[in-house]
């Protein structure tokens, strides 16, 4: 299916004068006849009849009057035939007997425009005190077959993946997206936005599942068979782009265009989350080690270097032990070191 924009003539407010005119014209008809025939003269009748008819169906072309707002669009169809597409904003005039086709005009996903939507139908509910069934009975009257052409942006629940090392991860993304051919929107598939939530859904855990949480050694996340450091935390634009390029193949045939995928939440999943933080502690804490160590050995080093050079003192091979030791001791100690003074000879 192929989109077919209408350049319909904004002529809707000329149309609503005329159609009006004509309807209070048929009124003023029909008391004209009527008081012709009242005094006898029968001969109004079929003036009558014209009036009464146009009082009756006068209002049939009202409902081919069509108000559109910037970034929104119509879809028609006559007698179940796709027409065309009006785009512009404008007050147009169609044929009153075209029908408005949106499927997906009740669905309210977690997005910008269907809260919004959902908020003012609650205030409104509150306002006429309508209990639950009643409110949602007006809400789905009062909806409209418009289909906004606006950016919009959808933020699926949380959900629980497990990761290429099979940890069990929650991850959130928000897409950014928005309808760029109404008609493969409304007839290509039956509601495209449960459509692209799916398909959501379902690119975040096959793309998911090809990376670690954190890097590790011998994964290829790329899929070119070498070891590389992707990963969920450290990778999270490249994790996003290949998301959103994920779901763009799946909603292209829906007339859907992605903006932007970004994730807005990451995290271990609750079971192992305390598991994997005393595990980044260890981690943290043996790292933190090996430069303390590595800065004693070197002061060490550099102390007995100085002390050989200057000759300040001659120690023996055994006493050199004992003062590394002891510094060593010192330096990497987790507390303040307590000496012993030897107020006695060396030996």
């Amino acid at each position: 299916m192929k989109e077919k924009v209408l350049n319909n003539k904004k002529n809707g407010m000329s149309m609503l004068l005329l159609f009006t005119l004509l309807y209070l014209a048929s009124v003023g008809l029909v008391i004209f006849a009527a008081v012709k025939m009242d005094a006898g003269r029968m001969g109004f009748l079929p003036l009558m009849i014209l009036g009464i008819l146009w009082m009756s169906a006068g209002w049939v072309p009202f409902c081919g009057l069509k108000v559109l707002k910037p970034q929104e669009a119509l879809v028609l169809t006559l007698f179940g035939k796709y027409i065309g597409t009006l785009k512009e904003d404008g007050f147009y005039f169609v044929n009153p007997f075209c029908v408005a086709v949106n499927p997906a005009a009740r669905t309210k996903l977690n997005q910008s425009g269907d809260v919004d939507a959902g908020a003012n139908n609650a205030l409104l509910s509150v306002a006429l005190g309508k209990n639950a069934d009643a409110a949602a009975a007006a809400s789905g009257e009062m909806t409209s077959k418009k289909i906004s052409l606006k950016a919009m942006t959808l933020s699926n629940s949380r959900q629980k993946i497990n990761d290429c090392l099979g940890n069990p991860v929650e991850i959130g993304i928000a897409v950014i997206w928005k309808v760029t051919d109404t008609a493969k929107a409304v007839f290509n598939v039956d509601n495209y936005k449960e459509y692209l939530s799916l398909q959501c859904d379902s690119a975040v855990r096959n793309i998911v599942r090809i990376y670690p949480y954190d890097v590790a050694p011998g994964v290829d996340t790329t899929g070119d068979g070498v070891a590389d450091e992707g990963s969920l935390r450290g990778s999270s634009e490249l994790v996003a782009q290949r998301i959103r390029d994920e779901i763009q193949q799946k909603v292209e045939e829906a007339g859907i265009e992605i903006i932007e995928a970004r994730i807005t939440y990451l995290a271990y999943a609750p079971e192992i989350a305390a598991v994997m933080l005393q595990r980044q502690q260890a981690s943290a804490i043996i790292d933190a080690r090996k430069m303390i160590v590595d800065g004693a050995v070197g002061m060490v080093e550099m102390a007995l270097e100085r002390l050989s050079e200057n000759h300040t003192v001659e120690l023996d091979e055994e006493r050199k032990a004992a003062m590394v030791s002891n510094l060593l001791v010192v330096l990497c100690g987790n507390r303040d070191a307590q000496p012993v003074v030897n107020s006695g000879s060396l030996y």
